[in-house]
């Protein structure tokens, strides 16, 4: 926030940083959620997809992660849409929508370790750009 000559306060500034991060937000979430669906789909369409690691804490069918991959994802490209559209619901859904995202990436950790690594990364980008975005627009209400 700049002061103008006259003592007015400039919000341009801070509401240009506030609107570039809800698109950040919401094309990331969107876009992870695409990946997220096109990830389940394969697990779904074929257990030869993904190996298998024998002794994980999580023991899951590669099917039944598919289905939630494909849930999850579905989830996020929706949500994704309305934080791109100014939902209200949007930025709150975003950020939960992410964290459930990145703790299904955490533990489908033994199949495909660097790609859920990266979504877990992008995932808390997301939060992040989520939370200044809301914290923006209580510090203008």
């Amino acid at each position: 926030m700049t002061t103008t000559s006259s003592g007015v306060q400039d919000h341009s500034t801070r509401d240009a940083w506030a609107g570039g991060l809800s698109i950040f937000g919401g094309t990331v979430l969107a876009t992870l959620g695409l990946f997220q669906f096109f990830e389940g789909l394969s697990a779904v369409l074929s257990d030869k997809v993904y190996v298998t690691t024998p002794s994980y804490v999580y023991q899951f069918d590669i099917t039944t992660w598919g289905w939630i991959h494909l849930v999850v994802g579905l989830i996020a490209v929706a949500v994704g849409v309305g934080v791109l559209m100014g939902q209200a619901w949007g930025l709150i859904t975003g950020i939960i929508i992410a964290a459930i995202s990145a703790l299904t990436q955490f533990m489908f950790l033994p199949w495909a370790p660097i790609w859920a690594i990266v979504i877990i990364g992008f995932d808390i980008a997301v939060i992040w750009a989520l939370c200044v975005r809301m914290g923006q627009e209580r510090a203008t209400s």
